[in-house]
């Protein structure tokens, strides 16, 4: 796959739209910044949509990314290695804390599994059938990918937003379900930052002790010198400390933002995918939206590096797109509020029809001028006939 495509296909949101959005706030009578945010969001949906005034959100959809990471065999979570798949069954069972709020939004989640290591047999199909290998490699010392895989990882994830456009979907919330992701994502996002691994290294959802977080540290360190030799590919910088799941979400992201699908971040893995994708296109970050901020640093390093500002933070470490997820009902009632406010009535003057005859009162002030009455009628004719004759005239004395 040519990622050296999307620069040339990502366009920046109309500038046009915004300036009319822009405008159409200014004619609402509240005080600028009276709605914080709010104004801000709803410009930034507006241009995303493409019209003014801005249409209300009736399809979202919550994607969550599944996979597995071999790196979390050296101990550097409280979930052991490979049991990813224990994140995503409540998800489809609807009990988790995503599933519980999406319901309660009317909000249909999509769980796509990319390298769980689990028998596909063991998911509905629609879930397993992107999958491109089973568990991502240790990336402290092997490739998560081949090149190969990382490509289908791409590819499907470019399929998978061509998909969500095409059925309808207005905006995504993407989140991951994941083992060992976080350390992958401070790895990434280390590398493209140029940091140092205790920089970016969390404690991950259910916070580690201190001897994991060293251990993690340690990984992401060796993970970072491998992943500084392919820094100027994208693709390879996938497939060496990647994982079919963040490359994915990447492919995901750029062609979402071909396809002027906005999207809301939710954690550090998405944060990662939205790095790589922004170190690809760097037009792609107008189209998303960074939903909270979690307790990982190197999520906050990528947001700082992209200037994002995200719209929460809450504390929120569960992960699986919660966070993106409690933004969603601020960015509709953004929509609302700039769709549906009333606005001041902008009065025109109409210019006063030109009229070829001087007017009545032209003439008064005309009738009106004063008479220079300070010298005598025979001084007046004098000087007449001296400026008749070339001479100068004299004043009376």
């Amino acid at each position: 796959m040519n990622l050296d495509d999307f620069t040339d296909l990502i366009e920046r949101p109309d500038g046009g739209v915004r300036r009319d959005a822009e405008e159409r706030r200014g004619r609402v009578p509240l005080v600028e910044d009276a709605l914080g945010r709010l104004d801000e969001l709803g410009i930034w949906l507006a241009t995303a949509q493409a019209t003014s005034p801005v249409l209300p959100i009736r399809q979202p959809k919550v994607l969550l990314f599944a996979g597995d990471h071999g790196v979390a065999e050296r101990q550097v979570s409280t979930r052991h290695a490979g049991t990813a798949v224990d994140l995503v069954r409540p998800v489809l069972a609807g009990t988790s804390p995503v599933a519980v709020l999406a319901r309660g939004f009317d909000v249909p989640v999509r769980v796509v599994d990319m390298a769980l290591d689990c028998d596909p047999d063991t998911l509905p199909a629609d879930v397993v059938r992107h999958r491109v290998r089973r568990g991502s490699g240790p990336i402290d010392v092997e490739d998560a990918l081949t090149a190969a895989e990382a490509d289908a990882a791409l590819e499907a994830g470019v399929a998978l937003a061509d998909e969500e456009a095409d059925s309808g979907t207005d905006l995504v919330v993407l989140g991951d379900l994941s083992v060992g992701g976080t350390t992958v994502a401070a790895t990434l996002i280390a590398a493209l930052c140029g940091t140092d691994a205790s920089v970016v290294t969390g404690r991950g959802g259910s916070p580690i002790d201190d001897l994991a977080w060293m251990r993690k540290c340690a990984a992401v360190r060796d993970a970072l010198r491998r992943a500084r030799l392919v820094l100027g590919d994208p693709a390879q910088l996938l497939a060496a400390v990647g994982g079919a799941d963040i490359a994915a979400a990447t492919g995901f992201l750029l062609q979402c933002a071909v396809r002027h699908t906005p999207v809301i971040l939710d954690g550090v893995v998405s944060a990662a995918a939205a790095l790589v994708a922004q170190r690809v296109a760097f037009r792609a970050p107008d189209w998303w939206l960074p939903g909270h901020l979690s307790s990982e640093p190197a999520q906050a390093k990528a947001y700082d590096r992209m200037a994002f500002e995200p719209l929460f933070d809450q504390g929120i470490t569960v992960g699986e797109g919660v966070g993106a997820l409690l933004a969603l009902p601020f960015v509709r009632s953004a929509a609302a509020l700039a769709a549906e406010l009333p606005q001041t009535q902008v009065q025109v003057v109409e210019p006063a029809a030109e009229d070829t005859k001087p007017s009545d009162d032209a003439a008064t002030s005309e009738a009106a001028k004063p008479v220079d009455s300070t010298e005598p009628a025979d001084a007046v004719e004098a000087t007449e006939s001296a400026e008749a004759t070339g001479s100068p005239s004299a004043k009376p004395e």
